[in-house]
């Protein structure tokens, strides 16, 4: 005889085995306790979130034979264990999808008056009953609204919407929820304990997480995996069996994104394809982390079901990813799920939308026609920062290797025109962001305002980008960058200014003239 499936096994036997639902458990074991049981109820909910489960538990309650109804159903008496084992006469279990006809429900009608014969109520449940037909229903809504009372109906349905307005009006309605993420990697934990598996805990926690909510589907997954009960289950193991990528692969993709660097991300969609990865469960990777990134951007990061390091992650491409290319992503990658039938180019779908999001993403925009020290403030397109001019500053030393300058005292005059600073400013930024991808984007809350001395002082408007600039592994960088392409070592200072500061510049001429700023950058001089 075949060794039964898990998720056969552990159905719960009663109301406290039942996980995530408790708003629905604790209503129907008050009112059994009060004897307010209706003659008609109506689960909705997604699959596998224990409708037909709870339903079972109703029919053993109501039949229980133990003197406390608070402690019904019992699982000793004679009809719980009847119920148990399948062989309980007075409990009918209909599958609406093959018997949709009117026909069906009219021998139902005729069935159903006759007393039951071996528990107190005849409960008929009914599986997925947004299958019948119009007749069917109409010949179900009589029943319903005067049954006998030995019967109780439990109608079950993932699809409430399909269920008529008149049905539902004479049915006790609850609705089942996903069981939070949490719940349920304890519920796989407890079965794994239980069955002597050795699992580790991430990869409960992905089981979980591919189980989208339903205990069902997340006990079949963990029943998938086990090849060997005496075999340790790691994450990379339970990744490869599942066909799922790594949380690497998925956040180097959206960093690509981010980039808009079309010809890695789609590398990387190649890779996770060619190592294993499922195209659909690999683009519900990408939507999930979009999701979460959303969810930082807008609201919070105490939003998402995650640790703290990962929360931070989230909060951080949070900044990097404009609002309206984020939307846009989201969109195409769930599309592509959503339309994935397979193929003979199974990652064909994840590429397009990919490449459909760098294309149709909306481009910053362009300065106006100066050139003064306000358009070096300007944010550009992460695609100008990696087609902007360049030097042969390319092949410098790394930011490690680069000695800081010790700050001149105040009040001295600046060493460096702080005009070549400005006018270089995106050159200065593409330099960067080849040593440390994660400064630019902080840098564009900032702008030059002066020189002093030595020191190259920079503008925010929030103490936080102050903060974080200011922090010496970054500054080390961008000292590293302006040494590289201007050739001279000044040392960074971050000031918080408020809205609507001009920058100073000790530069003579228009600042707002193109002509002037260009000439100045090449070392011309202008007469007062």
């Amino acid at each position: 005889m075949p060794e039964q499936a898990l998720y056969l096994k552990w159905r719960p036997l009663s109301y406290d085995d039942v996980v995530g639902q408790q708003h629905i458990t604790r209503t129907l074991r008050n009112s059994l306790i009060r004897g307010r049981v209706r003659h008609a109820y109506l689960f909705s909910g997604p699959r596998g979130t224990g409708k037909t489960t709870t339903a079972r538990l109703l029919a053993k309650a109501v039949n229980c034979t133990h003197e406390d109804p608070a402690a019904r159903p019992c699982n000793s008496c004679a009809n719980c264990v009847a119920i148990n084992e399948a062989r309980f006469l007075d409990l009918i279990e209909i599958d609406a999808a093959s018997h949709t006809g009117v026909d069906d429900v009219r021998e139902l009608r005729d069935k159903i008056a006759f007393a039951p014969g071996e528990g107190a109520y005849k409960v008929y449940i009914i599986d997925e009953v947004h299958r019948f037909s119009g007749n069917a229903f109409d010949a179900l809504l009589k029943t319903l609204e005067e049954p006998p009372d030995h019967a109780i109906f439990v109608l079950a349905t993932t699809e409430i919407d399909k269920v008529p307005a008149t049905i539902k009006s004479r049915c006790l309605q609850f609705e089942f929820r996903r069981v939070p993420l949490k719940e349920l990697t304890d519920r796989l934990r407890t079965i794994a304990e239980e069955e002597g598996l050795s699992i580790e805990p991430a990869a409960l926690e992905l089981i979980a997480r591919q189980g989208t909510g339903s205990v069902r589907d997340s006990i079949s997954l963990l029943d998938q995996i086990v090849t060997d009960p005496g075999e340790t289950i790691s994450l990379e193991l339970a990744r490869n069996l599942l066909g799922t990528a790594s949380s690497l692969q998925v956040r180097d993709l959206v960093d690509a994104l981010a980039e808009e660097e079309v010809g890695r991300g789609i590398h990387l969609i190649n890779a996770a394809i060619d190592g294993g990865s499922d195209p659909r469960q690999f683009g519900q990777q990408i939507v999930n982390f979009l999701r979460n990134v959303m969810l930082a951007q807008t609201a919070s990061a105490e939003l998402i079901e995650a640790s703290q390091e990962e929360q931070t992650l989230y909060r951080e491409m949070a900044q990097r990813i404009d609002r309206s290319r984020l939307l846009k992503s989201i969109r195409a990658f769930n599309a592509a799920v959503n339309q994935y039938t397979g193929g003979w180019q199974p990652q064909l779908a994840l590429e397009l939308a990919l490449i459909e999001i760098v294309q149709e993403a909306p481009a910053s925009p362009s300065p106006p026609s100066d050139s003064g020290p306000t358009a070096s403030r300007r944010p550009r397109p992460r695609s100008q920062l990696e087609t902007a001019p360049t030097s042969a500053a390319t092949a410098a030393q790394p930011a490690d290797a680069y000695e800081r300058v010790a700050a001149s005292a105040p009040g001295e005059a600046p060493v460096y025109p702080v005009v070549k600073i400005q006018t270089g400013w995106i050159e200065i930024l593409t330099q960067v962001h080849r040593y440390n991808r994660s400064i630019p984007p902080l840098l564009e809350h900032a702008h030059v305002r002066s020189i002093e001395g030595n020191r190259l002082i920079l503008g925010v408007q929030k103490e936080l980008f102050q903060q974080k600039i200011a922090d010496p592994k970054r500054s080390k960088v961008i000292e590293q960058a302006v040494f590289d392409l201007h050739q001279i070592k000044l040392r960074l200072e971050v000031r918080v200014v408020e809205a609507g500061a001009e920058a100073v510049t000790a530069d003579a001429g228009d600042p707002d003239d193109p002509l002037i700023a260009a000439g100045k950058a090449l070392g011309g001089i202008v007469d007062e």
